[in-house]
């Protein structure tokens, strides 16, 4: 592989910014810092004092294989990703078959293997019945053991108590949830249609999916983890009640984890009346106080990571009457850019925002040698302009669904470059040609804190 030398960059990493020079040398960075001689034979890229960053790594995608091929697959996602910045993802169990015994989670692994451009890791799914195959998984196998607290797309609902009980003692490493109620939406949804009938409003959907019911599910799934002393990662918080469930402090130290997604801190509930079902998602995006407070959250590392939950529908899908159109948002290809809006706003810290997006997963999840610039560590690398623009078209969108919620939105900044593993990956918002990614690897001794 070429040897790579970025030059006259802004380096963002572990709270600073420096300028400086960065070496790839095969798939690893070679030299962090400073001015750095270029070797023979080396491609020169000049920053010309653009920003160079970590890739993100997202935690949270539906890349909708297999099962749903004319949504989405990991090849089509994989290539928004890399293009929008993201290197690596981790992928939902909820699929059919759904990702719930080690040899369907092997099956993904297989299919990954030479068609995936960014990174890549899967979940252990739960469901009522799976405990042994949950507790028979090979350590690192699985990025984490995901349990649906709350019924959403794929039909993976866990409810039994006991089920509960058992994964929270049992389940190895990590155990990512999905929190929401469902007696409490269940009943809300019996209130709407007695209202309304078959024409009940997409307005109503932050409050079927309420703050009640997101926090009866949390707080359940907080009272667990602190009883069994389990590894929890509380998946796309939206409510300012919820907030009060967490502690500041670094991530490294936290037993229990939590996490905000890029659409609930850019939407609220008053863009429903404009943008409908493209923006209906589990749980549902909230009112602007919700919002405000995830923002803080963030700031006063109360939520420890930021994701996408990245999950893709039909247009016509979308266009069904409200309490029939699915739930879920395709995000990954604008994560990164949504974020450098947010920083040209101010309120959301450059460093913090590349510690949320890139360091605090590897650290949540134990991923080795990614999520930061760190010499030895693979060249996993965004190069990104903050006084450049991106502005979502049509015709820019990469997703296999081809919609974005953002259409028509013009974010100040823009993705300029991204390698994986050391290889140029995505040039000026488009894919290359590279297929580079790998299986990430997970520490031992992280996951089992």
């Amino acid at each position: 592989m070429p040897v790579t030398l970025i030059t006259n960059a802004k380096l963002v990493n572990e709270g600073q910014v420096v300028e400086g020079d960065l070496l790839i040398d095969g798939e690893r960075i070679a030299q962090v810092g400073g001015q750095i001689k270029a070797p023979a034979g080396a491609n020169i890229v000049d920053a010309s004092g653009r920003y160079l960053m970590p890739g993100m790594i997202d935690d949270q995608v539906h890349f909708r294989e297999p099962g749903a091929p004319h949504k989405a697959d990991m090849a089509t996602e994989s290539a928004a990703a890399v293009a929008g910045g993201t290197t690596s993802f981790m992928d939902m169990p909820n699929t059919n078959p759904t990702t719930t015994t080690v040899e369907a989670l092997q099956d993904k692994y297989d299919r990954a293997a030479g068609r995936v451009r960014a990174n890549f890791a899967f979940y252990m799914g739960a469901s009522n019945t799976n405990i042994d195959e949950i507790r028979r998984l090979p350590p690192g196998m699985a990025c984490g053991t995901k349990v649906f607290m709350g019924a959403s797309t794929g039909n993976m609902l866990v409810d039994d108590p006991q089920t509960l009980e058992h994964i929270f003692k049992d389940a190895p490493g990590l155990i990512a949830t999905h929190c929401e109620d469902t007696p409490t939406v269940l009943e809300a949804e019996r209130v709407a249609r007695m209202k309304y009938g078959d024409n009940v409003p997409v307005s109503m959907h932050p409050v079927i999916r309420s703050e009640e019911a997101c926090w009866k599910s949390s707080s359940f799934a907080v009272g667990l983890a602190k009883k069994h002393g389990s590894r929890l990662h509380v998946l796309h918080l939206t409510t300012a009640r919820e907030m009060d469930l967490f502690e500041s402090g670094p991530v490294e130290s936290k037993r229990i984890t939590a996490e905000a997604c890029t659409h609930h801190l850019w939407f609220s509930a008053d863009d429903y009346e404009a943008l409908g079902n493209k923006i209906k998602c589990n749980p549902a995006i909230k009112r602007p106080e919700d919002r405000a407070a995830l923002r803080q959250a963030l700031l006063d590392d109360k939520l420890d990571v930021i994701a996408t939950d990245h999950a893709p529908h039909t247009i016509d899908e979308k266009a069904k009457p409200f309490m029939d159109a699915p739930a879920g948002l395709p995000l990954v290809q604008t994560s990164l850019v949504s974020l450098l809006d947010h920083v040209n706003d101010g309120w959301l810290p450059l460093t913090t925002m590349v510690h949320k997006a890139c360091h605090a997963p590897a650290l949540c999840y134990g991923v080795t040698e990614r999520g930061y610039l760190r010499e030895g560590y693979y060249a996993d690398l965004t190069l990104f302009d903050l006084a450049g623009s991106t502005t979502v078209t049509p015709e820019s969108v990469l997703y296999k669904c081809g919609w974005s919620p953002y259409e028509g939105v013009s974010f100040r900044g823009s993705v300029d470059q991204v390698w994986v593993n050391g290889t140029l990956a995505a040039q000026a918002g488009k894919p290359t040609d590279a297929i580079v990614g790998q299986r990430l690897k997970f520490d031992a001794a992280v996951t089992a804190r």
